[in-house]
């Protein structure tokens, strides 16, 4: 049951994203957040003002103090992933950095939460001693991480992890975490039903689960995606073979490529026979050359990272007859002129790109156009279409906290306290390292529904809303 004057905290705060989950099922700001970095503290105030917030060390915080007596109903703990991960699997691991998680024991045996959730990737459950070069011993794998959980044990607490995706919960994004469930007040530990599910499943189809949202309803159409024939600077050969491998795979030999909604993007297009489909392609390094790094817009957005690794891709097409820009199937390739978007220019690009024995000289007559081959040529529900320009832009700040699952009117571009504009770097590290909101969302309402109100989400949109608005007034 709840007890009186119970408080909820938000250790490694972050930018906030646990802190919004947790005020989207409770209804009710965390009341305290801590983390050592000025710049997230500095978002996690402007958005959550009722919050008492630390800037230091995790570790130099005394529990006693800062909760003076008062009863914790949650501990919110989100360590560092980077010395766990596989992603950065050739740089040394930092012990220190590694050892976070044993703050849920200081925590335990000080103030003794009745519940602490801790939240990390998956590897950290081969959590072990390191070799010299600061490598994972592999001999050892899981041996801290057993101790760490026998230590939770002796403190009283059942422990219980799972994997989760934040797609399932309603985040428009795949990311998928290690979530550890520890209870010290006896009663069950609860892991939350997935909302949301593969629009392909029975469930969805049968109206049991949502379907997943997706990567699409987070792209600002409003925003330029200028022509890669036409840029001051041209892109890197690296970028354009991404692009190119992307068209191949997810527009000329996909069945059904992904279209971009009717009037998004659509302004330099003139009759009902063109249309725009698009794919975004991702800055990871390949596993093989030829390999396309990418997905469709139609699906949740793959894991965002401390970078901006995510670009939007738009292919503009037109229904092909016959001649249209000066080429028909068997005739010779009509001149590129300097600055126009022509037809040849994209089969230029696809034919220097897409590898050996696929392409042929610009001087010769264009070879006949079979309708799979990789010349620009769709075909879309049985209709042919050309690719007459290729689109290109990063994603913005704004569209990747969107597919995190953050409320639109979350506050991440201005540290409105100093009146500083936050560059766009940092905002997209503050959105890599956070956790979606649904998240902490589902946990809380599955584990401490006596907490939670059914109206929470309308309260705290806004309030968002609410708090935007004073502060745009404030400028």
């Amino acid at each position: 049951m709840k007890k009186l004057n119970e408080i909820i905290v938000d250790n490694f705060a972050g930018g906030g994203g646990a802190s919004t989950g947790i005020e989207l099922a409770t209804g009710r700001s965390v009341d305290i957040a801590i983390n050592h970095d000025p710049d997230a503290i500095a978002m996690h105030e402007v958005n959550h003002p009722e919050t008492v917030h630390y800037q230091e060390d995790v570790w130099e915080v005394d529990p006693k103090e800062i909760c003076a007596g008062r009863p914790v109903a949650l501990n919110w703990l989100s360590p560092s992933c980077t010395h766990h991960s596989i992603a950065a699997a050739g740089k040394p691991k930092n012990k220190q950095l590694r050892g976070q998680a044993w703050l849920a024991v200081k925590w335990a045996a000080t103030v003794r939460p009745r519940v602490q959730i801790l939240e990390n990737v998956k590897e950290f459950i081969t959590w072990g001693p390191l070799l010299k070069n600061g490598q994972p011993d592999p001999k050892r794998k899981g041996l801290t991480y057993n101790t760490f959980v026998n230590a939770m044990q002796r403190q009283g607490y059942e422990v219980e992890t799972r994997m989760l995706r934040a797609c399932d919960y309603g985040a428009p994004t795949s990311r998928e975490r290690l979530f550890m469930v520890m209870r010290s007040d006896g009663r069950p530990i609860v892991w939350p039903k997935p909302s949301h599910g593969d629009p392909n499943s029975l469930a969805v189809k049968n109206g049991l689960l949502k379907p997943w949202r997706t990567a699409a309803e987070c792209i600002d159409w409003s925003i330029e995606c200028p022509s890669i024939f036409t840029r001051k600077k041209p892109l890197v050969d690296k970028t354009l073979r991404r692009i190119a491998r992307g068209l191949q795979k997810f527009v000329i030999e996909c069945d059904e490529p992904f279209i971009v909604p009717d009037g998004a993007t659509t302004e330099n297009l003139t009759d009902k026979s063109e249309l725009v489909v698009g794919f975004l392609s991702k800055y990871y390094g390949e596993v093989s050359p030829n390999e396309a790094r990418g997905q469709r817009l139609d699906e949740p957005l793959h894991t965002i990272s401390t970078a901006n690794r995510f670009a939007l891709i738009t292919s503009h097409l037109v229904k092909f007859r016959g001649n249209n820009y000066g080429t028909a199937t068997n005739e010779p390739l009509p001149t590129i002129s300097a600055g126009g978007i022509h037809a040849g220019e994209v089969r230029a690009l696809l034919i220097k790109y897409y590898g050996e024995g696929i392409g042929q000289s610009l001087n010769e007559p264009l070879h006949t156009i079979p309708t799979k081959d990789r010349f620009g040529l769709v075909l879309i529900k049985g209709t042919p279409y050309q690719i007459v320009d290729i689109g290109f832009r990063m994603l913005e700040p704004h569209e990747l906290f969107q597919a995190q699952g953050f409320p639109l009117s979350y506050q991440f571009a201005w540290d409105w306290i100093n009146k500083n504009k936050i560059s766009k770097s940092s905002q997209v590290a503050r959105c890599g390292n956070s956790v979606p909101p649904q998240f902490a969302e589902a946990l809380v309402r599955a584990n401490l529904p006596e907490l939670c109100t059914g109206s929470g989400n309308a309260l705290t949109f806004e309030r968002y809303s609410e708090a935007y608005g004073q502060l745009q007034l404030s400028m």
